[in-house]
């Protein structure tokens, strides 16, 4: 008899943004006259950059013909993706090994099966609110999870807390859902205390290319000694707006060692790199190529281009909250407001008012954790014409 596996029936019963497609779904079917925004799920709406369109469409050319197609890829990426990653990051203060590096088909995958590399005896600590595959996934392992709270008090960036012994540390900078984004001091406590407790970082840096202010990290390996406990995951979704087209990457530094249960010293990212060539055939030919060109010079430039739009969209949305009255965080270093639920209004009970009131979709901050009761989160994702409507609408009406 085939055994499943019961810590799936400490999930929720289902996932949050499938509950709230739900929920919109059945909106739109008993309003079909409705004009409904959706600012809820943080998915890009304007195309790709041109050079990384040119650079796919090549690719496709290249793989009709038979002096260049190509089959099955290095699991860990094409050199010429790496070697612009190193450029990028370079860029920003930061020297890494191109085997350090690691494509994939998405952050989101990455968070969720790097826990492949690690014990089901780990003790997981994550920040409340949090983004929930960082809990699901380690529930599904049966692992034991701790939180620090984020709250209003300590702007969402919850510091390290030396009573409490945690194995694996889940940060997110700029965060998602709050938009908060922590300082290079707040992180030099984060790398302290992953180095005494001999701790791993997982470093979710997805919106790292929203950040313009040089006192905000774009990376966690500006911290001195960044590189013996923490790795850093990303992903091109929001940096050039592959939701679509899919990859991401993962660091592992070659300094990063701990022990396995047996006392054996391992190297994480040769771990990494046995997983990934057991379990992973590796990004398409065509994707990388696009992903290689965004990091081109032109590449940065065009994606930069597209983030600012969003930017303003955010801008537009915190000078009407502001203007209403309306307390929230994020919006400066991320493409998320974290906004107040107005009246003592519960976060589900905000939702299912903009929903049906205003024809408006959010994400309820409950769905995050404990910490996000009382708070929703919107997205600067949509266009500018829907962006400004959504916001009309809620002076109005709030």
């Amino acid at each position: 008899m085939a055994i499943m596996n019961e810590n799936y029936c400490n999930l929720k019963e289902s996932y949050l943004f499938s509950q709230i497609a739900a929920k919109v779904s059945t909106y739109v079917k008993e309003n079909p006259d409705k004009k409904v925004i959706r600012m809820g799920i943080g998915d890009v709406t304007l195309p790709l950059a041109p050079v990384v369109v040119a650079a796919m469409e090549k690719a496709v050319q290249e793989m009709g013909v038979k002096e260049t197609f190509r089959g099955y890829g290095p699991e860990q990426g094409y050199d010429f993706v790496h070697t612009a990653l190193v450029k990028y990051y370079a860029n920003h203060g930061v020297t890494l090994e191109t085997s350090e590096i690691f494509i994939s088909d998405g952050a989101k995958s990455d968070c969720g099966n790097i826990t492949d590399i690690f014990s089901d005896d780990n003790i997981i600590l994550v920040p409340d609110p949090v983004y929930p595959v960082y809990v699901d996934t380690n529930i599904m392992r049966g692992r034991k999870i701790v939180y620090v709270k984020g709250s209003p008090e300590n702007n969402f960036l919850p510091m390290p807390d030396y009573t409490i012994k945690a194995d694996v540390i889940y940060l997110c900078s700029p965060n998602n859902p709050t938009g908060a984004a922590y300082t290079k001091p707040q992180l030099e406590e984060w790398v302290a205390y992953a180095l005494k407790n001999d701790a791993v970082i997982l470093y979710d840096a997805a919106y790292e290319a929203f950040v313009t202010n040089s006192d905000i990290p774009r990376s966690i390996y500006v911290v001195e000694d960044a590189k013996k406990c923490a790795i850093e995951l990303c992903s091109l979704s929001k940096t050039a707006g592959f939701t679509g087209t899919r990859c991401g990457y993962t660091v592992v530094p070659h300094q990063l060692k701990r022990k396995a249960g047996n006392g054996t010293m391992m190297e994480l990212n040769k771990m990494w790199l046995r997983r990934q060539t057991t379990k992973f055939n590796g990004v398409p030919y065509i994707i990388q190529r696009g992903a290689e060109a965004a990091f081109s010079e032109q590449g940065v430039k065009e994606c930069g281009e597209i983030l600012e739009f969003y930017r303003e969209n955010a801008r537009i949305m915190m000078a009407t909250l502001d203007k209403i009255g309306i307390k929230y965080f994020g919006g400066i270093y991320s493409p998320y407001i974290w906004m107040q639920c107005p009246n003592g209004m519960g976060s589900w009970e905000f939702f299912d008012y903009l929903l049906e009131k205003l024809a408006i979709v959010g994400t309820p901050g409950a769905g995050f954790g404990d910490m996000g009761e009382g708070y929703l989160r919107l997205t600067a994702f949509g266009s500018r014409e829907g962006t400004i409507e959504a916001m009309e609408r809620m002076e109005k009406s709030l």
